[in-house]
């Protein structure tokens, strides 16, 4: 599915429907250039996600994975730009984080540890200055069914 985003806020409306529909054990794998929207979809994920429209999302660009209590159960949000390959994931709880709910910046640095039912989500900027493209893959279409942009 392929969505086009006219605005910052049209792509946290698309995280927090998103949010409504995750379920722990799944994945959400970010992809797309640096200033592509992968930052503004995972602060509002997370902010819909905590019910918190205030929380603090730094990105764990340095730490490499951050923690969240949600209403849901535990997120983890992983940054794996700087990981020099998959088998540092284990040292980043990334075995209990497969059983909670991640989000995935740069998940081709995971090579074959992505859960394989993850939904991929890959940014690309569109044809306005603030439009942004997203194409939605991975997960069956009847849960994608009914998003409104």
């Amino acid at each position: 599915m392929l969505l086009t985003l006219s605005s910052p806020q049209k792509t946290v409306s698309l995280a927090a429907q998103l949010a409504a529909r995750i379920e722990p054990g799944d994945c959400l794998a970010l992809t797309g250039e640096l200033g592509a929207g992968k930052s503004t979809f995972a602060r509002g994920f997370l902010r819909a996600l905590s019910e918190d429209p205030a929380l603090d999302v730094p990105s764990p660009s340095f730490s490499l994975v951050q923690p969240y209590d949600t209403v849901k159960g535990p997120v983890f949000h992983y940054d794996l730009w700087r990981l020099s390959g998959p088998d540092e994931l284990y040292e980043l709880a990334w075995d209990d984080a497969c059983e909670a709910i991640m989000i995935v910046e740069w998940p081709q640095r995971a090579e074959e540890l992505l859960p394989i039912n993850a939904l991929h989500l890959t940014f690309s900027y569109g044809e306005a200055e603030n439009e942004r493209k997203v194409l939605l893959e991975g997960w069956p279409e009847e849960r994608l069914t009914g998003l409104a942009l």
